[in-house]
């Protein structure tokens, strides 16, 4: 049996991250690379939340003992109106929240709304689950959360 090792953040990461978004006047908390959101989240210290659809969770991927809250929904991906209260029902407003989606777009979209909300402490995991698109227009070549080698399992 081999032990999963994990490595604990940077104590300022979460504060770095405040203090770029603070320079970028992001409409949330801040973004955080992909590494540091696992650590942060294997340590208890924040949650995280997957904000991609249940189809792209099922036949991407997805991030183990993450908590699921979709964005958008379906494969059109159709705006979920009741995501702010669906994510306060499951963290709470004073939770420190992670929220990952493909590539960092709808979850910053995500985290600004829950910002708005009155949630506290919600942050944008850069990069995403999938990464940027590459010259050839396929994602997980150069970034993402795959990419990183961070665990992920698939239905």
């Amino acid at each position: 049996m081999t032990a999963l090792l994990v490595e604990l953040p940077r104590p300022s990461v979460l504060e770095e991250a405040r203090s770029l978004a603070r320079e970028a006047k992001l409409p949330y908390s801040g973004g955080v690379a992909p590494a540091d959101a696992w650590a942060l989240a294997r340590s208890g210290q924040a949650v995280l939340v997957d904000v991609r659809s249940a189809e792209e969770r099922t036949f991407v991927g997805r991030v183990p003992d993450s908590l699921h809250v979709p964005w958008a929904t379906g494969t059109s991906l159709t705006r979920n109106p009741r995501f702010v209260r669906e994510l306060e029902a499951k963290v709470g407003k004073q939770a420190i929240v992670l929220l990952l989606c493909r590539s960092g777009k709808r979850s910053a979209l995500a985290a600004e709304a829950a910002t708005k909300a009155g949630f506290q402490s919600v942050f944008n995991v850069l990069e995403g689950f999938e990464g940027e698109l590459d010259a050839q227009q396929q994602r997980g070549h150069f970034d993402g959360w795959r990419h990183r080698g961070l665990p992920w399992a698939q239905d």
